[in-house]
């Protein structure tokens, strides 16, 4: 059974020939358009789509070779089989190391050309459909390298689709390890920025005393060892993005200097008078309860408020555990690429050690886990025994699964409400640790506050 949409496109010099094949393959109810040589091929190419492209080997000007390449520069997916005498056999084989489908040595009968074609238009539709499976995989399951099916991060994925193309600043929640920076980089290479610069900044990692010249940088003289002007990573970051890790770890002095920068869009370096326009786009994050910073006083509401325009929350692992094989088979790929060996598996006994822990160090400890894993292991099959002791001894009961269901049944809804004012009781009224404590994205939570009116 032929495709009637099918579209092949004959290049052929010699117009007998042609006009053959263009008979022969029209009566398959293919779409045939024909081409003297390869300069009028090109030319059609750039006008219009074709599924297979038929070409001679030889022919005056560009030959079918220089025709294969051009083509390919053009679409490098495109389906190509080349027409040669006998004695030219040995091209055909160059050609088809070039990325031809296949090649027929003339003279060849219809049979022969019309297998071929269903076998080249075969392939091709193969090809777009495996293509096409792999990136509706790719777009259900990850999102610039942040993995994971469950409900919570498909809603992550949701939210950094919706900020990435905006200016406004956003800031990330999330334990240590579950990909704050990986979410940052997300928005930054899905924005109109992505063609400038993403730098980071770890607030934790720099001594308060330096944190001011690293942000905004420096003159010469403007401190004993400068002895030479330096930009900040304001300065650097101009036109692209700023991601700046454990925002919480700033003192108030410097968080006012902060504010000030992100609403002037403009940075004074030390030891200057004189204000530097900048034009940057803020991603802020923190692994601390907001609401206690902020009624502690270690944290000024005001920039709070300016830099709380979005807020992502990221799950820890032992919320998502369902994401767990799906991560663990994403850093087995990952690691067997750069050991070039066969992608190992994992033992369901050794899968269900994972499945059964409850990961502290979140997705960066599971990372770290597997890429041991397979260091220490000898064989292409993680076991049980590969894991360290702390995760292989884990019990396997998980208490969370032992409710019990009554008999007569009851209110889910009674049931849901009841179990959101003990989190709210047991968190102090704090709405984001009583998400965390129930499973629940913030945004959601508040929801539900509001349909039961707590």
């Amino acid at each position: 059974m032929t495709d009637k949409s099918s579209r092949i496109l004959i290049v052929e010099d010699k117009g007998f020939e042609k006009e053959m094949l263009c008979r022969s393959l029209a009566r398959e109810n293919y779409q045939i358009t024909s081409a003297r040589d390869g300069k009028e091929a090109l030319s059609l190419f750039r006008q219009d789509n074709y599924d297979v492209v038929l070409s001679d080997l030889k022919m005056p000007g560009m030959d079918g070779i220089a025709l294969l390449q051009a083509l390919i520069e053009m679409d490098s997916e495109v389906t190509i089989i080349l027409m040669t005498a006998y004695g030219s056999v040995k091209s055909a084989v160059q050609a088809m190391k070039l990325g031809a489908f296949d090649y027929l040595t003339k003279p060849f009968d219809s049979e022969e050309l019309k297998v071929t074609i269903k076998r080249a238009l075969d392939y091709r539709r193969l090809r777009q459909e495996n293509k096409g499976l792999h990136s509706e995989l790719e777009d259900r399951y990850s999102f610039h390298n942040i993995v994971g099916k469950s409900p919570l991060m498909q809603e992550t994925f949701r939210l950094i689709d919706k900020a990435a193309p905006s200016n406004s600043t956003v800031i990330i929640y999330g334990e240590n390890g579950t990909g704050k920076e990986l979410v940052a980089k997300a928005i930054h290479y899905h924005s109109k920025r992505r063609k400038q610069i993403f730098l980071p900044l770890s607030c934790a990692a720099i001594p308060h005393t330096l944190l001011e010249s690293e942000l905004f940088g420096y003159e010469k003289g403007a401190f004993t060892g400068a002895t030479a002007r330096k930009k900040g990573i304001f300065e650097e970051a101009n036109g692209g993005t700023f991601f700046l890790d454990e925002i919480t770890e700033l003192d108030i002095n410097m968080q006012a200097k902060l504010l000030r920068a992100i609403q002037e869009r403009e940075i004074r370096h030390l030891g200057s008078s004189i204000s530097i326009p900048v034009d940057v786009r803020l991603v802020v994050a923190t692994n601390k309860n907001m609401e206690e910073e902020l009624k502690s006083g270690r944290f000024r509401e005001d920039l709070y408020y300016r830099i709380n325009v979005i807020s992502i929350f990221l799950p820890p692992l032992r919320k998502r555990k369902e994401d767990i094989p799906l991560l663990a088979n994403h850093f087995l790929t990952r690691y067997h690429s750069g050991n070039k060996k066969a992608v190992p598996s994992i033992k369901p006994q050794a899968l269900e050690a994972l499945m059964n822990y409850d990961w502290p160090g979140n997705v960066r400890e599971l990372q770290s886990t597997i890429e041991r894993a397979l260091i220490l292991n000898g064989s292409q099959t993680i076991r049980r025994e590969d894991l360290p002791p702390q995760i292989r001894n884990k019990s396997n009961q998980n208490p969370e699964t032992s409710f019990p269901l009554p008999d007569k049944g009851f209110s889910l809804e009674a049931h849901e409400r009841e179990l959101i004012i003990q989190a709210l009781k047991k968190t102090n009224g704090s709405q984001i640790k009583a998400a965390e404590l129930l499973g629940l994205s913030y945004k959601t939570l508040q929801y539900r506050v509001r349909k039961y009116g707590i």
